[in-house]
């Protein structure tokens, strides 16, 4: 039998296993991340486009000390099933990773997961039924996306500016949904070095949305994988620290800290949320791996982990300061991008005639990859921004990459001039001079680290 198209119906192949196909899988989505993985494993490609921390960071010679250990101390225990909830002795190195910035918490309120994102996944399983709403960031974690989609949520974005999350905006769009009978269960959250616009929940605003959480009922998922990773700046109080648990779900990752490949992430919630999230566990994997968790006590006894911490910190604080001299010296002057006091991401704005998607495609083919800025909407929106990562690239990589990107945007350009017959704004002659301290076009002599106000749309705009 032919495989090919018959009158616009599906291949056979496709439509008999189609047929078999859950329908919550057609709200399923891939993120973007995860398919520039395979092209950004090439070692020509300067990837500017995953999360990465730098893991050539790690010594080798710790790095065997842990497992030799293991293998003389522990090795059947490694080998073998554990607990769902997690090891006793990884929840005590959580708890100290989380009373480093203030938080208090019970080893037994805490489960040890595989890695962070599986939080957001039994927490979406737990919570989240059909036409459920579920609130985010505007623009959010590419990854939460195809989470919350996978189980048909709603998803509602707000949009966020220097201060992070508008709250005002939150309040007028809950008392909508309210008025519409939807029903609210969640909102998504990274207010701390947020991922990917780099910018911090003041905390002002993070008391408002406690308040607005206790008001109409819904939980609050605080994803804090960049917290620790400051740059400058005083500390921010977690919202679970300002909660005590109530309200707030949180999330927790060694990836970050430590290393993103022994794919350990923990979650602290409410006791009937964490009793219902430990069963979708169950279901999900058993366990997490025995042998990482084991691996992080085993650091943790013979190491000091702040000290890697802040090893890495001062490699990435270098690190966003070369970004940020290069995105001055390369980018047009329309564009805007912020300038995160932690974390590891730089939003870039170009101008509104450039889809970031279609410049992704040309950036590949001079091998640098990005993170389009639609991939963490829902809506359409975010089409002329980028996430850049800085934490995965040396610094000779990242001016070439950024070199490369801006080498792409002048030839977008370019050909719009010719196109529309309107003067080229793009050219960099007579350039502001590169500096770290600069916050793009908007901000010029503003302080360190501020964070330059995110560009707002006309609403509808798509």
């Amino acid at each position: 039998m032919s495989g090919g198209r018959r009158g616009g119906s599906l291949p056979p192949q496709v439509e008999r296993y189609a047929r078999l196909l859950a329908r919550r899988t057609q709200a399923m989505r891939s993120t973007a991340m995860r398919d520039l993985m395979s092209i950004t494993e090439r070692p020509e490609v300067i990837s500017l486009a995953g999360g990465l921390p730098d893991t050539a960071s790690f010594p080798p010679r710790v790095f065997a000390e842990i497992f030799e250990s293991i293998a003389s101390e522990a090795c059947a225990r490694a080998l073998q099933y554990g607990p769902t909830e997690g090891l006793a002795e990884t929840k005590r190195c959580i708890r100290e990773v989380m009373s480093a910035e203030g938080m208090r918490v019970d080893p037994q309120d805490v489960i040890v997961t595989t890695g962070g994102q599986q939080v957001i996944d039994l927490v979406a399983r737990a919570l989240v039924d059909p036409g459920d709403v579920v609130i985010a960031e505007g623009p959010t974690y590419p990854g939460a996306i195809p989470a919350f989609c996978s189980y048909e949520a709603e998803i509602v974005q707000i949009s966020v500016d220097d201060e992070g999350l508008r709250v005002d905006e939150l309040a007028e769009q809950l008392e909508q949904l309210r008025a519409l009978g939807k029903r609210v269960k969640l909102l998504y959250t990274v207010p701390t070095f947020q991922n990917p616009a780099g910018v911090t929940l003041a905390t002002g605003r993070r008391r408002r949305i406690l308040e607005l959480a206790r008001e109409y009922g819904f939980l609050i998922l605080e994803d804090n994988p960049y917290g620790l990773l400051r740059y400058e700046g005083e500390p921010t109080t977690p919202l679970f620290a300002l909660d005590g648990g109530e309200q707030v779900i949180y999330l927790g990752t060694f990836s970050k800290i430590l290393a993103p490949g022994i794919r350990l992430g923990w979650v602290v919630a409410p006791t009937p949320v964490r009793e219902k999230i430990n069963i979708g566990k169950q279901a999900a994997d058993l366990c997490t791996s025995t042998l990482s968790q084991l691996m992080v006590h085993a650091y943790f006894e013979r190491q000091r982990w702040r000290s890697y911490v802040e090893l890495v910190s001062t490699i990435y604080r270098r690190r966003r300061d070369t970004l940020l001299n290069a995105l001055a010296e390369h980018l047009p002057p329309e564009a805007t991008w912020t300038v995160p006091r932690g974390g590891l991401f730089v939003w870039v704005t170009l101008p509104d005639y450039i889809d970031t998607t279609d410049l992704l495609a040309r950036a590949l083919r001079e091998n640098v990859a990005f993170v389009p800025g639609e991939q963490a909407f829902v809506d359409g929106r975010g089409k002329s921004s980028m996430r850049l990562n800085f934490s995965g690239c040396d610094e000779q990589q990242i001016r070439e990459g950024v070199r490369r990107i801006g080498e792409v945007v002048e030839e977008q350009i370019a050909l719009y001039g010719t196109l529309t017959g309107q003067p080229r704004h793009g050219a960099r002659s007579g350039r502001r001079e590169s500096t770290a301290k600069e916050p793009g076009r908007e901000g010029a002599g503003s302080e360190p680290g501020r964070v330059v106000p995110m560009r707002r749309r006309a609403p509808g705009h798509r």
